[in-house]
């Protein structure tokens, strides 16, 4: 694995890999202070830097993006410190592997030397069997480190995590990317056979990933060209990487967020930034639409009521025409909505209505509003004095329709934004003719 990081204690470095081995394996740090991109945990005030020099370390989840460094990062912690290092992946492992892996680290521990159980993929394993760490992280048999791309709180137990800290390993950036490049360049004896430009474009290419760029530049070594390559001519030459997205996972519900505040903040340009990345990740169009519609109502409303429109008119298109076609109608939405006049009074207006609604139980309408089919309806009182409308001058009778037991309450209140600047002057019009009629 080629995922490097930022450095810390000396240590004795680890055998050389054989000439032949892939890239990334010659190019693994030997010690802490070999890696790159990860300065905000390994420098002298970072939590694992702190750690070491301490000579002591806790329970740990490394969350971050593939090729960051998890595994790497694992191992050289084992080394730093003196811990005996066992690895296990929750892919590959079962029941059997840990108590095997348990059972090994407590006849270990009983001559004195602790160890480091490392787990890739940790959140892979079921409840039960991230239960089953417990005691074993509780009475000091093994330190834990977890490694996982998905987000701990919402896959690993509570019960583990009050046990171990959460780190965040950062995707690597260009910088630290460079670096990689620099040293790929260093052991391999010659420059890489790329222009400045596509140089660049071959970092950006990685997406924060540096064992895929690993790979890319070891394709790159591995060919005879007859002059450095610029973009197109890498572009042509290279896979691109594809976008890491889960459609039931993390990076899911983060650009659907992103995208809902972008719309919300009336930025088309990066509300259509984050509808692409979903769309060519493979989301279903469908899904982001409804997003978009619902996104019409709360945060739009009445101060346009054409977005709910323009939301259901490109449902239609879509499920008239499909991909990739029906996505320009998807898109043509989008933008409306991150344009129009912003208001989420109609939302606030259902949540307040709701409430009071829950909150009244069963209250009476007014008899006067009520119809009365039978004479004795009629008899107590039903529909008696009720104003009609239309047979007034102005179209308004301004009557009382709340129940007896409640006062009139102002749940929707709008904005002077968009069309819901009329909706404001009809409403404080309707207002001033019931205070002159001595109405509600």
């Amino acid at each position: 694995m080629a995922d490097l990081f930022a450095g810390l204690a000396p240590q004795e470095p680890a055998p050389s890999p054989p000439i032949d081995a892939p890239l990334a394996d010659r190019l693994r740090p030997a010690q802490l202070g070999d890696v790159v991109g990860q300065d905000h945990l390994t420098g002298p005030e970072g939590a694992i830097g702190r750690m070491v020099a301490a000579g002591r370390l806790s329970s740990m989840i490394l969350w971050g993006p593939p090729g960051t460094g998890k595994t790497t990062i694992a191992r050289l912690l084992a080394d730093a410190v003196g811990l005996r290092f066992v690895a296990i992946s929750a892919v590959f492992s079962g029941v059997a592997d840990l108590k095997k892996a348990f059972a090994e680290a407590r006849d270990h521990a009983r001559l004195g030397r602790r160890t480091l159980l490392f787990v890739d993929e940790i959140h892979r394993f079921n409840r039960a069997q991230q239960d089953g760490f417990l005691p074993y992280v509780e009475d000091g048999t093994v330190t834990l480190v977890g490694a996982t791309t998905e987000n701990p709180s919402f896959e690993i137990n509570a019960a583990l995590l009050s046990r171990a800290q959460v780190l965040i390993l950062q995707r690597l950036d260009a910088r630290a990317l460079g670096e990689l490049i620099t040293r790929a360049e260093a052991i391999m004896e010659q420059p890489l056979p790329v222009d400045a430009a596509a140089r660049d474009a071959l970092i950006a290419s990685a997406d924060g990933d540096g064992r895929f760029l690993l790979n890319q530049v070891e394709t790159l070594f591995s060919v005879a060209l007859d002059a450095p390559l610029d973009p197109a001519g890498l572009s042509a030459f290279l896979q691109r990487r594809v976008a890491v997205y889960d459609k039931d996972r993390e990076g899911h519900y983060n650009l659907i967020s992103a995208l809902h505040k972008s719309l919300r903040g009336s930025d088309p340009q990066a509300a259509l930034y984050y509808l692409a990345r979903m769309l060519t990740a493979g989301e279903e169009p469908l899904y982001v639409l409804r997003r978009i519609t619902r996104f019409a109502s709360e945060d739009i409303g009445l101060a346009d009521p054409q977005a709910l429109v323009q939301c259901l008119a490109a449902k239609d298109a879509y499920e008239f025409l499909g991909s990739p076609e029906g996505e320009l109608a998807i898109v043509q939405a989008c933008l409306y909505c991150a344009t129009a006049p912003k208001s989420n009074a109609a939302y606030m207006a259902m949540k307040s209505a709701w409430r009071s609604a829950r909150e009244t139980g069963s209250l009476m309408p007014p008899a006067s509003i009520l119809n009365a089919p039978t004479r004795l309806m009629k008899d107590i009182g039903y529909g008696k004095g009720y104003a009609y409308d239309h047979d007034t001058a102005e179209g308004f009778s301004g009557a009382d329709y709340w129940p007896d037991d409640m006062d009139p309450q102002p749940f929707y209140r709008p904005t002077g934004r968009g069309f819901e600047q009329r909706i404001a002057e009809r409403m404080a019009h309707w207002d001033s003719l019931r205070q002159r009629r001595g109405g509600a």
